[in-house]
């Protein structure tokens, strides 16, 4: 039989699990919000663990009459097991719930109190009087959204981008004077090397990063120190600014208190900047996955200028079909990556008066986002990018075939007779050469001294 304890909190008692750290609030809003599947983040609960430490290394500090030092150091130990994973199960609320947070800042609050009480073998934290103490949901929650949203960004996604950039890198340079034709419009067009579509690919992704990386200074700005409406109530004096120092020890992070905590707790623009970034990432993942699986298109009726790795096989009903799944799969979290967008803006659109009530919504998709852009990178990286090899022979042969190397003809006889010459050699199934020849614009060797397709990918070396 399951058995349960008492706990109490401003509105009665209520029978919590007896293996849980968890108290009454917790329980109240576990047993009020089921809705849904969605759990709180677990970066979330970490960047708490973060800020419950700091708040009370700096409260032993500042008020070491109310932080004493034994609640300090037994506070500090649970938020370590907090940060480690280690107290996982104790945190069971979902994103469904008060649009503050304040139920997750206060299911944080009763487990590190109740563990720091476990090991002090005596009541000596309150939730609130210690664990909460110069702080409000108001300020830990905004606080606790940029600190994993920095954690995500710079420990998650920028190594899994940067792995995939060094992958293009060594991509083009294997590919270097491989000339094909280029496409625009999904239709034939002038001579590209490969190397250089490449680097439009790479060239992209860094300049993404680059976005990215401007909006983690304003992410970086904390505003713990608030407390419920931004004034700083019930906080000690400088607490804001040396509480996001201390975070900032903590986690090797550059966090600064931000100097202007109304706006702090009523305004998410700095997540819906950086989101917007992640929108713009995400929208280049499209592209290139779209164009590594056009050009890998076939084996035998589409493009085929490149082979991409066989990892699985593609039909339950058409033996030996192989499609391109990593692709697929990336553009899937693209479209995700971009609907989140949407409810990012929206939430941060909703701040009402001093404080913003869709935080939690914001944190959740904000932070899908970039767990998924990072895990579907990483996939796409290892069991796509690194397996292309360009089909050089289909390359060589869609180039020659194609009708706008007529344009290397335009300085030679003009824009009217080069167009003549496409469309005898479209209508009549002929060469371009055969064609130019026929109409009379140049002579078989004036032709052969002005057509080099393969100069046309690069007209200035």
């Amino acid at each position: 039989m399951k058995k349960f304890r008492i706990e109490h909190d401003s509105m009665g008692t209520v029978q919590v699990p007896a293996d849980k750290y968890w108290g009454a609030q917790t329980e109240r809003s576990r047993n009020n919000f089921r809705i849904g599947k969605e759990k709180m983040p677990r970066e979330i609960i970490t960047a708490f663990g973060y800020l419950k430490k700091a708040a009370a290394l700096v409260n032993n500090a500042l008020i070491p009459q109310k932080m004493t030092a034994e609640k300090c150091a037994c506070i500090c130990t649970a938020c370590d097991e907090v940060i480690s994973g280690a107290l996982d199960e104790h945190f069971p609320l979902f994103v469904w719930q008060t649009g503050s947070g304040t139920q997750s800042n206060m299911n944080v609050n009763e487990v590190i109190a109740n563990r720091a009480n476990e090991m002090a073998e005596k009541k000596l934290c309150h939730p609130n009087d210690d664990v909460n103490m110069s702080t409000s949901s108001n300020d830990t929650f905004p606080t606790a959204m940029h600190v994993a949203a920095v954690f995500a960004l710079e420990d998650a996604l920028f190594p899994a981008l940067d792995a995939l950039v060094h992958t293009f890198k060594k991509l083009e340079k294997e590919n270097e004077g491989v000339i094909k034709s280029g496409r625009t419009h999904l239709q034939d067009a002038v001579p590209i090397s490969f190397s250089q579509e490449i680097s439009g690919w790479r060239s992209s992704l860094e300049k993404d990063k680059e976005l990215i990386a401007l909006a983690l200074p304003p992410l970086k700005q904390l505003a713990l120190g608030g407390t419920a409406v931004g004034t700083g109530l019930n906080a000690p004096k400088t607490f804001d600014v040396r509480v996001a120092a201390q975070i900032a020890a903590l986690t090797g992070k550059q966090f600064v208190s931000a100097q202007n905590k109304f706006h702090a707790l009523t305004s998410k623009d700095e997540l819906v900047f950086a989101h917007g970034a992640l929108k713009a990432l995400a929208s280049d993942l499209l592209k290139i996955a779209n164009d590594v699986r056009f050009l890998a298109s076939g084996p035998r009726c589409g493009l085929g200028e490149i082979t991409i790795p066989e990892n699985e096989p593609g039909s339950s009903i058409m033996p030996g079909k192989v499609n391109p799944t990593q692709c697929e799969a990336v553009t899937m979290v693209a479209v995700q990556v971009m609907a989140n967008d949407v409810a990012v803006g929206m939430g941060a659109s909703q701040g009402n008066f001093e404080l913003n009530a869709f935080m939690p919504v914001i944190a959740y998709n904000f932070l899908q986002s970039v767990r998924l852009l990072s895990d579907a990178i990483a996939s796409f990286n290892d069991n796509c990018v690194a397996g292309i090899a360009a089909n050089k022979e289909k390359m060589h042969s869609n180039l020659y075939n194609s009708l706008m190397l007529v344009t290397a003809l335009s300085p030679h006889i003009g824009y009217e007779n080069a167009a003549k010459t496409s469309q005898k050699a479209h209508a009549e199934h002929m060469s371009l050469k055969d064609a130019c020849v026929q109409l009379g614009f140049l002579t078989a060797d004036q032709f052969d001294t002005v057509f080099h397709p393969e100069k046309m990918a690069h007209p200035h070396d």
